[in-house]
């Protein structure tokens, strides 16, 4: 974990971190206990929101993970995140709700690796489809990191994060996340143009994990995706025997 709070504000990138920090995003993703059975609720903008309800049916506590798979992201490296993540109890459910909003997202994380932590010190709120905010600079001013406006767009789609010289070698990562809440992280290499080009892919599954958790996706046994093809909420159940049911809501 980060020892020291990070300094946004100073010397001559004053002006282009102040800018960021307006812009930095707020919203945040829910998770939500509530009675084995009970229907997902969804938000009043229903056609953006998106709700997973997850229903424990072993007989064990589990910690429910909800996390994203880096298909075709454009990143060599790059790490899936315990996205979202809820404790369940046998016989109880919990239901996370998002909408696909994006930030960029950084961490001290020293180097990033399986089972390490990624808990964002700062987030910048991203569009893939706005110009105006696909681009970002990483850098490492007077012993500080931070984000800074990047001249220029990427490209439509895509959202990049371009690493500077001056950051130190292991010792921060950086990545993107979806309402609020890291998904993808890579090590920031001094030079790195890194192109995240995301296709949301969700998958869920149960065991121990915390947000924010640095995953080995090919670790993982009992995971089955989630598709939302032509809807907005799903169920998911993990049975008695450990295994996943998955339908529409």
């Amino acid at each position: 974990m980060p020892t020291r709070e990070p300094t946004h504000h100073r010397g001559p990138a004053l002006s282009r971190r102040g800018f960021l920090t307006g812009g930095a995003a707020c919203a945040g993703a829910l998770a939500v206990p509530s009675v084995a059975g009970a229907q997902p609720r969804l938000s009043a903008a229903a056609t953006a929101s998106y709700t997973l309800t997850v229903t424990n049916d072993s007989t064990q506590f589990q910690d429910i993970c909800l996390y994203q798979e880096p298909v075709d992201l454009g990143v060599p490296n790059a790490l899936s995140l315990a996205w979202l993540t809820a404790p369940a109890h046998p016989n109880h459910s919990v239901t996370f709700t998002w909408s696909p909003d994006y930030s960029f997202a950084w961490a001290v994380t020293g180097p990033l690796q399986p089972g390490g932590h990624f808990s964002a010190w700062d987030q910048v709120s991203a569009d893939p489809a706005d110009q105006l905010r696909n681009r970002i600079e990483f850098d490492h001013d007077n012993g500080s990191f931070g984000f800074t406006a990047a001249e220029g767009p990427a490209q439509v789609g895509v959202l990049e994060i371009d690493v500077q010289d001056d950051v130190p070698e292991g010792t921060a990562s950086v990545g993107i996340g979806m309402t609020n809440a890291p998904v993808f992280a890579v090590q920031a290499e001094p030079g790195a143009v890194l192109p995240f080009t995301p296709h949301p892919a969700y998958w869920v599954t149960a065991g121990t994990f915390f947000t924010g958790q640095v995953l080995d996706v090919e670790e993982i046994t009992n995971a089955v995706p989630v598709p939302f093809d032509g809807t907005y909420a799903m169920l998911a159940v993990l049975t008695p025997d450990n295994e996943w049911s998955v339908s529409p809501a």
